[in-house]
Formats: C-alpha cells, structure tokens, sequence
C-alpha cells in the first residue's frame, strides 16, 4: 500500500487510533480504482500523478458541501431557499481551501461561474423532491469511519451521512450528483457503500438496515437491504482485493484494464492501451507509509458523484 497525506484533524486522530498490528489501509476511492483498473490504481495511489478537478467533480463538492452545512440549520430552517442561500458561499469557501478549483472557469466571464453556482442550486432542487430534511436529525455527517478486518487491514471512509433511527437502526445515504447510472456505475456505488455497511457491522455489531443512494440530477432513490451473510462475503472480496493490490505492488505490475470509464481517464496519455507510457515504478513506493490514505472522490460524472 502507499501513502497519501494527512488532510484534517480527524483522519490523524483515526490513524492514532491504528492498532499495532495494521500495516496496510484500503478506502472504498482506491478499492474502486483497481477493480476497475490496475493502472488508475497505479496512477493515483503509487504515481499520485496530478488531475485536474472536471466542473462535475466541483459541483459534486459544492453541492455535498451545502447540503452538509444545510443540517448546521434548525429543522424548520431547512427550505430550498435556505439550501440556495448557501452555494454561492460554501463555493467561495472551496475556492479558498482549494484554489485550483478558480481555474475551472475564465476570470474573464463571469457567467461560467454563474451559470455553474445555478446548475449546483438545480441539483439541491432534485434533492428535496426525494427528502424532506426538516423531519430529519442526521446522527453523522461527513464522518470518518474505520474498522480492522483480517487483523492487518485498516478500511476507511468518509459516509456523506448516518441516519439512526430511535430503535438503534441505521441507514447509510451517499448523495450522487450525477444522473441515475447504467449498471456499471450503479454495481460501483453499491460497492462503496457496503465498504461502509461492513466497517459499520465490525465497530458497532449493527448491520445497516438500508444503504440509500440519492440520486439529485434524476430526483431517485435507490435504497439497498444488506444481510450479515453478504458482508462477511463482501469482506473476504475486500480482503481479496488487498492481497491483489500487494501482490501488483511486489511484482511492480499494474495493467490497465480499457472500458468506457477511460473517457473521463486523466491519464490516458500515459496509457498503453491508447499509445502511451507510463512512468518508470517509484522506487519509494514499498518503503512508503500505508496507513494514511487521504479521501478523494472519484471522477466519472454519474459514477459516484
């Protein structure tokens, strides 16, 4: 496994928490990247080549950021006029923590951004047709979850957020930003959030009685019943999927795994399926610290956005 930087105070509180016996660390982002391609996973978590932020991926953050802040409100408070009131600040504030996020749109045309700041504000409108987020009291809200699983293994991710219900039930909702997916995007996303369901089951002894997928471009709701069973068979994947990973590493052997996924690729030009030639191998790579392993949201529009 490799390293990638320590991005805020609870991520390093959690990797504090690391028992001794962890030496690699796995996120639903990475877990996805190889199973969809070896050499993305190469790329991003071994390379850590640079990408360009897309207008869907920022409007994907800004919208996950209002309707994070929106829960900040008092129930009553919680109206789509309220929602809109706060896009246009929480961008201001994204721009500022991340500046490359200005270069999206010319400096000189004011109403790309405009334009942008309305699209996000159509999508929040998508969001309330399928919740209404005054009869709501999320127990978490972008929360860091881990859990140890084959005693080596620290899994993590951040969970967009946790209802809990009086009777101790828990429902797990992801907000999706793009158009409800094609079956290839939609067996991504349930990956990623019964990646969630299993650290849930492992630190609370609970499994999530709903896995709920909001999808705010097409106002659906995709809700999803996991059982024990398919999470013990989902962590021995997870597992699996891990020991593939150090072995690729090992062996310094990543290869790319062409699908319709490559049009939103960054690095297709470093690709051999289309021509190109990737970097030579880190040699930092096996010596590098495993346990940090910093969120990232994928970048296909539609796929877990």
């Amino acid at each position: 496994m490799t390293a990638e930087p320590v991005i805020d105070q609870q991520q390093a509180r959690a990797t504090a928490e690391v028992p001794a016996t962890v030496r690699a660390s796995l996120s639903p982002s990475r877990a996805a990247d190889f199973k969809t391609c070896p050499l993305l996973y190469r790329f991003r978590s071994i390379d850590r080549l640079p990408e360009r932020p897309s207008v869907e991926q920022a409007r994907g953050t800004l919208v996950h950021a209002v309707l994070e802040r929106l829960f900040d409100l008092p129930a009553a408070g919680r109206t789509p006029e309220a929602a809109g009131d706060l896009v246009a600040p929480q961008w201001d504030r994204l721009v500022t923590e991340q500046p490359e996020l200005a270069a999206l749109f010319d400096a000189d045309d004011p109403d790309g951004t405009a334009e942008f700041l309305r699209s996000a504000s159509g999508l929040l409108g998508g969001y309330f047709a399928v919740e209404d987020p005054r009869r709501l009291e999320p127990a978490e809200r972008e929360a860091l979850i881990s859990a140890v699983v084959d005693d080596e293994l620290l899994i993590r991710g951040y969970l967009d957020r946790l209802d809990v219900a009086p009777d101790g039930a828990l429902r797990v909702v992801d907000y999706k930003t793009g158009g409800a997916p094609r079956e290839a995007f939609e067996a991504r996303a349930l990956f990623q959030l019964k990646f969630y369901a299993l650290v849930l089951w492992r630190t609370r002894g609970v499994v999530p009685r709903v896995l709920r997928l909001l999808y705010l471009k097409d106002a659906e709701v995709c809700d999803y019943t996991p059982d024990a069973e398919e999470l013990a068979r989902f962590e021995r994947t997870v597992v699996a999927l891990w020991q593939a990973i150090e072995a690729a590493t090992a062996r310094q052997d990543f290869r790319p795994r062409p699908s319709r996924l490559c049009d939103w690729c960054n690095h297709r030009a470093l690709c051999p399926s289309f021509g190109g030639t990737p970097p030579p191998f880190p040699a930092a790579a096996a010596s590098a610290d495993p346990l940090v392993d910093a969120r990232s949201r994928p970048s296909p529009p539609g796929a877990d956005e």
